[in-house]
Formats: structure tokens, sequence, C-alpha cells
């Protein structure tokens, strides 16, 4: 797979970023893969969050709907890197871009 390729299939959920460290080129795109895996951790973890949330009773609520504003900016932010991995660009996504796992 080629570097813009597996830069864009990194960004498609979990399964993708499986598929790009696996088959693509892992080297040169570095970047993106790390970008993607920041983005699915941090999506799990608010996914965890809001079903944890639901057996709080009446406060569980109003956290549901933080984490629904969070998961609205975490669509933002993956819009944001998924553009960058079309054009070709290493632009970091604002409030996790500094985060290296890879």
């Amino acid at each position: 797979m080629s570097k813009k390729a597996t830069n864009i299939v990194a960004y498609l959920g979990p399964i993708g970023f499986i598929i790009a460290f696996l088959a693509g080129d892992r080297v040169n795109s570095r970047f993106h893969l790390n970008q993607s895996l920041v983005l699915c951790i941090c999506e799990i973890l608010l996914s965890v969050a809001a079903k944890i949330a639901g057996y709080i009773p009446l406060i569980g609520v109003f956290i549901r709907i933080a984490i629904g504003f969070l998961s609205f900016v975490m669509f933002i932010l993956w819009i944001i890197g998924i553009a960058s991995a079309i054009s070709g660009t290493e632009k970091e996504i604002p409030l996790l871009g500094w985060i290296h796992l890879l």
C-alpha cells in the first residue's frame, strides 16, 4: 500500500488502523498512524465513560451530555486528520496532536 493510501486507511477506525499498520507503509506513515491511534483510543475511552455514566442516576445525564459534546469534538478532529492525510501534509490535530504513542 502506498504512503497516501496508508495514511487515509489509518483513519478508518480501529480496523482501518490495524490494516494500515500491518499492510501499509509503516515507516513513511508513522505520523498519521500515531494520530489515528490517539483518536481511536480517545473514542474508546469516551464510549466506555458514556456506558459507565449511564448507570449513574441523575448526574449521569449531564455527564453523558458532556461526553456527547466531546464525541462531536472528536469527530471534528477526525475530519481534520483525514483531510491532512488526503492532502499529504503532516499537520497535527488540535488538542491531541502532541501525544506520541508510536
